[in-house]
């Protein structure tokens, strides 16, 4: 029960940064002293970029839609042909009803820096206005992390 409880204010907690965040402008602006902070001393620890989206008004038209995203992802951040560098996580109803998300992207980069550099650039600007224009059932849910 106290693992339980601890678990969930962690996550409590992590929701409402990330909600401060995307209120307070840009999906990415905002959060790079955070990604630094939960590297700790080491820079080189991975970190990862987690998008979650809420469930789309029109699932149709939210996949058509995220489809052309993740083409002008591709294209910004110059990724090959053949190479997917993230996943993407599609959420499966709850027993008590659909899943407060829809989905969930996920992209690693290999430190805080890294992850700064491609989110303060023009093209990954325009991906994260893209990702906010397309989630038609609320601003998507921006975090950052690494594994323990």
């Amino acid at each position: 029960m106290l693992v339980s409880r601890r678990l969930v204010g962690i996550v409590t907690a992590t929701l409402a940064v990330a909600l401060v965040l995307v209120a307070q402008g840009s999906l990415f602006e905002r959060d790079a002293q955070a990604s630094l902070l939960l590297a700790g001393d080491d820079a080189s620890t991975e970190v990862k970029l987690l998008v979650l989206y809420p469930q789309p008004t029109d699932v149709a038209q939210f996949e058509a839609d995220y489809d052309a995203h993740l083409l002008l992802l591709r294209e910004k951040m110059a990724i090959p042909e053949g190479e997917q560098p993230y996943t993407v996580t599609r959420f499966f109803p709850s027993p008590d009803g659909s899943a407060p998300f829809y989905q969930l992207f996920t992209m690693i980069f290999d430190s805080p820096e890294a992850l700064q550099a491609a989110r303060s650039t023009a093209g990954m600007q325009e991906v994260a206005a893209d990702a906010a224009r397309i989630s038609s059932g609320g601003p998507p849910v921006v975090m950052v992390g690494h594994d323990r």
